[in-house]
């Protein structure tokens, strides 16, 4: 997909590709290497995340525009991109045509958001769990135990208890695994 969408967008008169990377912590390297206006970066990348890689050239390339351009139209994913810096947010539903489109705007200075998914994060609200309970959720993705969750964030097992009970509560869940799957389904893990 990566490769068909550079042909795609080198084809623009306007518009040259500098560079392609698989993973996510390459990016940033990329980016100091090559300069680009502009950052095209997916959400679901290994190594990083492109919300993650989004901040971290927020920081180091601030020159570097970033547009997320992602299959995953997520209300928190939305925030979360804005708040890592991002200058726009589109899911990869659309014509290549737009996309360049968005590119251009992006360009001038522009905030490009996906009509629709901008609807969408207004309504859904703020992530209401806190960074810590995000994080015992996050540690439980994979099936871990409660001593395994309290060992490897260096935590008691009933404060790993606490929050896995305070994010079931706010994701109105029955239990843990429920809980990570309606956080990821809103885009707030």
């Amino acid at each position: 997909m990566r490769g068909a969408l550079a042909l795609l967008l080198g084809m623009e008169p306007d518009i040259q590709v500098v560079a392609q990377v698989a993973a996510g912590d390459a990016i940033v390297d990329a980016a100091l290497m090559h300069r680009p206006d502009v950052a095209l970066l997916d959400i679901e990348l290994p190594g990083m995340s492109g919300l993650d890689a989004a901040a971290e050239l927020r920081d180091q390339a601030p020159d570097c525009r970033v547009l997320i351009l992602t299959t995953f139209g997520r209300p928190g994913y939305l925030r979360r991109a804005m708040e890592a810096g991002a200058a726009g947010f589109l899911v990869k539903d659309g014509p290549v045509e737009e996309l360049a489109a968005a590119i251009r705007r992006v360009l001038t200075g522009e905030t490009v958001i996906d009509p629709a998914l901008a609807a969408a994060a207004l309504s859904a609200g703020p992530n209401p769990l806190t960074a810590r309970e995000q994080e015992v959720l996050r540690a439980s993705t994979d099936g871990a135990t409660v001593a395994d969750i309290a060992g490897g964030l260096h935590l008691s097992e009933s404060t790993v208890r606490n929050y896995l009970s305070a994010a079931i509560g706010k994701t109105g869940t029955r239990n843990r695994m429920e809980a990570v799957r309606a956080a990821r389904q809103q885009g707030w893990l």
